[in-house]
């Protein structure tokens, strides 16, 4: 029998109450990105009725076509790849961007932000694994990136975001997430600059995040179903 999205809806909420519940957490520390890439405004709005309210986008000119169909008064991110000359309509569109992946990208957006009179909040993306298939500063680089963070002022860097490789098991997530987490409380530490996001985990593997540490899920088709055009699952 096919669940009704109201049915996974609460199944996700049951996995991350779970979750938390064994690592002694709290689970209004969670923030659930439910992922509409694809899908269309319709599903957006009747999840927003069952009460969800941040949506993340991939691509900027779908999230461009589909925010003004669905309703008022949702909070949208962009976690997609973020090409540097659609910063602007990015900045325009999300109030946070969870794939920082450069430095000439975190200052353009520091720039279209600015010209907008816009604050957004924004994760660095570090490719734990270092595939060469993902995106990501490599961890070496990103205390570097942290000492320029004070002098931007309309973006908020303050978190870190990554992809586990792609794994049957998602135990097999696990050394990532943690790696992540560790690699944050260090940077803490040596930096000073305060970083309290871990964007991490999604359908598959979200209680492993959960576990080790993540503040932001992104979930996709565990809450949608079946995307109606071919795409990976979120």
């Amino acid at each position: 029998m096919n669940e009704s999205m109201e049915q996974r809806l609460e199944r996700i909420k049951d996995r991350i109450e779970a979750a938390c519940i064994r690592s002694g957490r709290d689970s209004s520390s969670l923030l659930l990105v439910a992922v509409s890439k694809t899908y269309p405004p319709e599903a957006v709005d009747m999840l927003a009725r069952l009460g969800c309210r941040v949506f993340g986008e991939s691509r900027v000119q779908e999230a461009a076509q589909k925010i003004p169909l669905c309703a008022s008064g949702l909070d949208w991110h962009g976690i997609g790849h973020l090409q540097r000359n659609k910063a602007a309509m990015a900045v325009a569109l999300f109030s946070r961007l969870h794939s920082i992946d450069t430095v000439r990208l975190l200052e353009k957006v520091e720039s279209c932000a600015a010209s907008a009179g816009r604050n957004v909040h924004a994760c660095l993306e570090v490719n734990v694994s270092g595939e060469s298939s993902k995106y990501g500063f490599a961890p070496d680089e990103v205390p570097g990136v942290l000492e320029v963070l004070p002098r931007l002022r309309y973006v908020q860097v303050d978190g870190l975001m990554t992809i586990a490789p792609f794994a049957q098991d998602p135990e097999d997530s696990r050394v990532h997430f943690r790696r992540l987490r560790e690699l944050r409380d260090k940077w803490v530490r040596e930096v000073g600059w305060p970083l309290k996001e871990l964007s991490m985990g999604m359908s598959g593997d979200m209680e492993v995040a959960i576990e080790e540490g993540a503040t932001m899920v992104r979930v996709g088709t565990a809450l949608f179903g079946p995307r109606p055009k071919p795409g990976g699952s979120v």
